[in-house]
């Protein structure tokens, strides 16, 4: 069928039945009639298209503009504004917006508080643990640490390639950690800011892990956190090594299991440097299996000042702690150490770790007429152990020896050693009761007693700790 005789039939269906009928008795028999009527048809056609056209848009407006009918849920005005409001909140979030929460997401708050009750059985004048590094009063409810981490780690996997981390601390142990006037000028500053480092991951090989700022230092196995080590107190050798170190830190993997590390930093326990020496390390963790993990480093350093407080700095005014004189000549005798641990973990019970350290310092690279260049030495190690009970049951024990020529970590020439078996009872993630007995002995006398100015050869403590920690970030801190 043709398409005009189609619209026709279309128009002849729309009319009215009178109107229909009057126009098939009027259909001409001439075919010059037909073909004329037909154009008339057509012409009508396109002007009803247009009259069509425009009711439906009329229709569509008013359409838009009448408001809908309301519903039920509607009708419950005691709720229905705030489900609009939240509605209206949600479709607001900008880019910029969930660009923030994105972040915030990756972010961790983490809190942790480490507190103990201890007992030295020598009763020492003034309840003084000595040669302890956290755990240092007897007979006291005492609080070892409050801690307050901020971490925001790197993702490559989402192309987030740098992050920062704080860690603000309270408490005993910061006094131990960050406080010593013979390596930090001006202690006071950073007294309670333990950590403070940023990190960029670059793209080079399988990821260099490169961080700028003051962090923790990875000498020796034992770290800050009670949560994290085997034992309760920390052993001579955490005490004797560095706490930190400010500079620059770098790590690239090899392969997944050989690592190399570099630092070049101030010096030990220094955000301020006393010298213009720039201490270095190199060294590599290694997993020659999944279960072994073995750290290896050496140090290189120059820890003796080529300054000295003063007070006398002229008429223009410096920050306090900012006034020195040069010393002349400055010792300039080197720090070697060599230190090496490996963790072992021989079966998913038993952990077992052995640490071995070396320490030499020289007062002169070259000593002058009548000075003496004899290095001070301090060697020795440690060896750990530890098998899961339970769940929530631990068994440790840490054995310890440090041989401490010239005096140089307790102010004695002398042979220290150490036993101590801790007892572990996680209550539940986020906390732990912790139980120790330690004993402390050496061949010269070394341990305060209850009589002042008396000496004893060996010192017996016992411990309960209480560590709580909560937060998202996972594993060690």
């Amino acid at each position: 069928m043709k398409p005009h005789l189609a619209c026709f039939l279309a128009v002849l269906a729309c009319l009215p039945s009178g109107q229909a009928q009057q126009t098939a008795s009027a259909a001409p028999n001439s075919s010059e009639d037909l073909n004329r009527r037909i154009e008339q048809l057509e012409t009508e056609v396109t002007e009803l298209k247009q009259i069509v056209r425009q009711l439906q848009a009329g229709a569509s407006v008013a359409s838009t503009n009448t408001p809908a009918a309301p519903t039920a849920r509607d009708r419950t005005d005691s709720h229905a504004a705030p489900v609009q409001e939240a509605s209206t909140f949600v479709s607001g979030v900008t880019a910029d917006d969930r660009k923030t929460l994105s972040f915030l997401r990756d972010t961790t708050v983490n809190l942790a508080l480490d507190t103990y009750y201890e007992y030295n059985f020598n009763n020492p004048v003034g309840r003084v643990n000595l040669l302890r590094a956290y755990d240092v009063l007897s007979n006291e409810f005492s609080l070892n640490q409050a801690s307050v981490v901020l971490e925001r780690a790197p993702n490559v996997s989402t192309g987030h390639r740098w992050g920062a981390r704080l860690d603000l601390q309270f408490g005993q142990a910061t006094d131990t950690l960050q406080g010593n006037p013979s390596n930090e000028p001006r202690p006071q500053i950073y007294r309670n800011v333990f950590q403070a480092y940023g990190t960029y991951v670059a793209p080079i090989g399988k990821g260099l892990n490169i961080d700028f700022g003051k962090w923790g230092s990875s000498l020796g196995i034992e770290g800050n956190y009670t949560k994290d080590q085997m034992n309760y107190s920390r052993s001579f050798w955490f005490d004797f090594l560095p706490f930190y170190h400010m500079g620059m830190r770098a790590s690239l993997p090899l392969n997944d299991r050989f690592t190399v590390n570099y630092w070049i930093v101030n010096g030990t326990n220094q955000v301020e440097a006393t010298n213009g020496f720039k201490d270095e390390l190199i060294g590599f963790t290694a997993m020659p299996r999944k279960s072994v993990t073995w750290t290896f480093n050496y140090y290189l350093g120059q820890e003796h000042p080529d300054r000295a407080v003063t007070t006398n700095c002229g008429p223009i005014p410096v920050q306090p702690g900012l006034c020195f004189t040069p010393i002349t000549p400055a010792p300039n005798g080197k720090t070697h150490i060599f230190d090496s641990y490996v963790t072992w973990k021989t079966t998913p019970k038993l952990t077992m770790a052995l640490e071995g350290d070396y320490f030499i310092q020289r007062l002169w690279q070259n000593a002058a007429p009548g000075e003496s260049s004899a290095p001070a030495h301090v060697d020795g190690g440690a060896v750990y152990i530890q098998y899961q009970l339970s769940p929530k049951f631990a068994l440790a024990s840490r054995a310890e020896y440090m041989s401490d020529r010239s005096g140089l970590f307790s102010g004695l020439t002398q042979a220290l050693k150490e036993n101590t078996v801790t007892f572990d009872y996680k209550v539940t993630d986020g906390l732990l009761l912790r139980y120790e007995w330690r004993r402390d002995f050496s061949n010269q006398p070394s341990f305060l007693s209850d009589t002042q100015a008396t000496l004893k050869k060996q010192q017996n403590t016992a411990t309960a700790g209480i560590v709580w920690w909560w937060g998202r970030k996972e594993g060690s801190w």
